[in-house]
């Protein structure tokens, strides 16, 4: 893996040689972990150019507009496979077989329910109170739950608290709907699929097959993104020893926020603000304003300096919807579809490569379909859990080492307390 070094020195001291890791796609990594050793710790707020962990789940090249999944491209998995065959390329690094895939799916079934002292939990929540929030303490009581006879060095349990997270995130996202609405929980139909059984637990109505499939393809392409914040937040987590359960508690904590999983309801809402048509021009001149606070959500990408792919996939889903449903009149997505038309045609947006990306038509779709905007980020967490798990299960699978970032201090020197 290390064919060349790297070569450091400062204060006019003898070089120090570093070791430069070839991966299997993507640029060179140089080894700085001895740095410290040396008297010195590099510095990168955010991690723009630090690879924290080694990993054989995701590649993106954002140059490229490329995303991988065990090697599979995200345009491939969403047209091709159903999302629990992509988790479960994911968790154990192939596409399942045929017979591997019914009995992945099986085990998910077998695993939907949970205690019903869950109920109660909610219960003791405000009905208004965020979903994400009531999410955050569900999955946090699964660890009280599950965690009584849970060993972190068995293999099977840690495989089994991921099935169990994955199975069990569709039901608890969905209790938290139906408390928001202060209506009765709705238990899982094992009869449907993973997509169906969600949409049932939600409105009590089996989903047609256009819906059941966008939401499939919503799952698939948020299943995992290599180490975004909420991963990382996982792996950092994880990496103390804690179980999976509260590893992915604090996962969806990190989510949360409007800078990651919460953009999706940041679009909607920018598209509320907007309100009409004749709006457009004037929001998009306050966007190139960089004295304006607005902000034009839904387009560009941190990582993706192309198009993003998922989006590509998310735009022909989101009109297969909108057809289905006779939606194409509504203001809002008409809103939509003009703010995407003149984007795509104004030079500030096309040079600087701010195309839309998922959350943008994942909103409209997701909207469209009758899911309220403060659940967006819910359905995002529900499929985010399928990475979240597999980083988790990859890399409790190796030597587990505590993360530890180091920092920049630039407080006060040591003084004296005064008398």
């Amino acid at each position: 893996m290390v064919e060349k070094t790297a070569h450091i020195s400062w204060d006019n001291q003898t070089s120090f040689e570093l070791p430069i890791y070839n991966p299997s796609l993507g640029k060179q990594v140089i080894d700085i972990s001895t740095l410290g050793n040396l008297g010195a710790f590099t510095y990168d707020p955010g991690f723009f150019s630090t690879a924290s962990c080694e990993s054989k789940i995701t590649y993106i090249n954002g140059e490229k507009g490329i995303l991988l999944h065990r090697g599979y491209p995200i345009e491939q998995l969403s047209e091709k496979k159903t999302f629990l065959d992509v988790a479960y390329a994911l968790l154990y690094g192939d596409l399942p077989t045929k017979t591997q895939s019914l009995g992945f799916e099986q085990k998910i079934k077998d695993n939907a329910g949970v205690d019903a002292s869950f109920t109660n939990i909610l219960q003791a929540l405000p009905k208004n109170a965020h979903p994400m929030g009531m999410l955050i303490s569900l999955v946090g009581a699964l660890s009280a739950v599950h965690n009584i006879n849970y060993d972190l060095n068995c293999v099977e349990h840690r495989e089994k608290a991921c099935i169990e997270l994955i199975a069990k995130l569709p039901t608890l996202a969905a209790m938290c709907y139906r408390h928001s609405i202060g209506a009765e929980c709705i238990a899982p139909d094992l009869s449907l699929n993973y997509a169906e059984n969600f949409i049932y637990m939600l409105f009590g109505d089996k989903p047609s097959n256009t819906i059941a499939k966008a939401l499939d393809v919503i799952f698939t392409l948020h299943a995992d993104h290599e180490q975004n914040a909420s991963t990382s937040t996982v792996r950092l987590a994880g990496s103390t020893g804690t179980d999976p359960y509260a590893a992915v508690a604090a996962g969806i904590a990190a989510l949360w926020g409007a800078a990651h999983g919460g953009a999706n309801e940041a679009c909607l809402k920018m598209l509320q603000e907007i309100g009409d048509i004749s709006k457009i021009p004037e929001y998009l001149s306050k966007a190139k304003d960089k004295n304006d606070p607005f902000r034009l959500m839904g387009f560009g990408h941190r990582v993706y300096k192309n198009h993003d792919p998922r989006a590509t996939v998310m735009r022909k889903i989101c009109h297969d919807v909108l057809d289905s449903i006779h939606a194409h009149n509504d203001p809002l997505f008409k809103l939509a579809m003009e703010l995407e038309r003149i984007a795509l045609m104004d030079n500030y947006f096309v040079e600087r490569k701010l195309y839309p990306n998922i959350d943008f038509y994942s909103g409209i779709t997701l909207s469209a379909v009758g899911i309220p905007t403060n659940m967006f980020t819910v359905i995002f967490a529900l499929a985010r859990t399928s990475g979240w798990v597999s980083q988790w299960f990859e890399m409790t699978s190796s030597s587990l080492k505590i993360g530890r970032p180091r920092q920049l201090y630039t407080g006060e020197q040591e003084r004296t307390v005064a008398i």
